[in-house]
């Protein structure tokens, strides 16, 4: 579990769209607070600070501590809305997470030991299916990210979300069925082959009449 990051904010009043667009101006980011049977708390956060941590691009995964004025608030982020010509962050809204709080995230999947798969060293490709898993667990101990070790994987097989090692108060959201996460495929210059390989037996049965009505197609 990753270390909680502080973030600084300050609060702020209802406003108009021109107070909002001021804000902006000044390097801030309009923000709200939710959740936790509380009423919603308006916030306002540096745009430089917000914009580095969602950087990271582990952001919506992650517990903060939003210190209002000297008074800290834990939440997980849950929603981030950008300008959609410019493409900057303009409004947050965070999740207020109370005592014993369960959350649902996307994790991150890592793969290990790629040297150590036959089917990779044979020149097979790593197909990754899922590259986030959503899990639930609670909020004090979301996973940094989920590792997968390849040792031993051959050419052909799956990686299921079984193969991965999860803590008991961690579970993923599916749980009809032992999910793929990633494969281990033949590499596309190897399949084309042996489609043609398998082709040319069935050309030379091919009568001559039949071949003559290919030519004629």
């Amino acid at each position: 579990m990753a270390e909680t990051q502080i973030l600084a904010a300050e609060t702020r009043e209802k406003g108009s769209k021109g107070a909002v667009r001021s804000l902006r101006r000044e390097g801030r980011v309009p923000a709200v607070i939710y959740g936790d049977k509380k009423s919603p708390e308006l916030i306002a956060v540096s745009y430089k600070d917000v914009t580095t941590l969602y950087q990271t691009g582990t952001f919506m995964s992650h517990v903060l501590d939003v210190d209002i004025n000297g008074k800290k608030e834990r939440v997980i982020p849950r929603d981030v809305q950008f300008e959609p010509v410019r493409d900057f962050i303009i409004h947050v809204d965070f999740l207020r997470l109370g005592k014993n709080a369960t959350v649902t995230v996307d994790v991150p999947v890592h793969f290990h030991n790629h040297e150590a798969s036959p089917g990779l060293k044979a020149g097979g490709v790593l197909n990754i299916v899922r590259h986030e898993v959503e899990l639930i667990c609670p909020a004090d101990a979301i996973p940094e990210q989920l590792d997968i070790d390849l040792t031993g994987y051959e050419m052909g097989t799956s990686i299921h979300i079984s193969a991965v090692k999860l803590a008991s108060n961690v579970k993923p959201t599916i749980t009809d069925r032992d999910f793929t996460i990633a494969t281990i495929a033949a590499p596309a210059a190897v399949v084309s082959a042996e489609a043609s390989a398998e082709a040319a037996p069935a050309e030379a049965e091919k009568t001559d009449e039949e071949k003559s009505s290919d030519k004629e197609d």
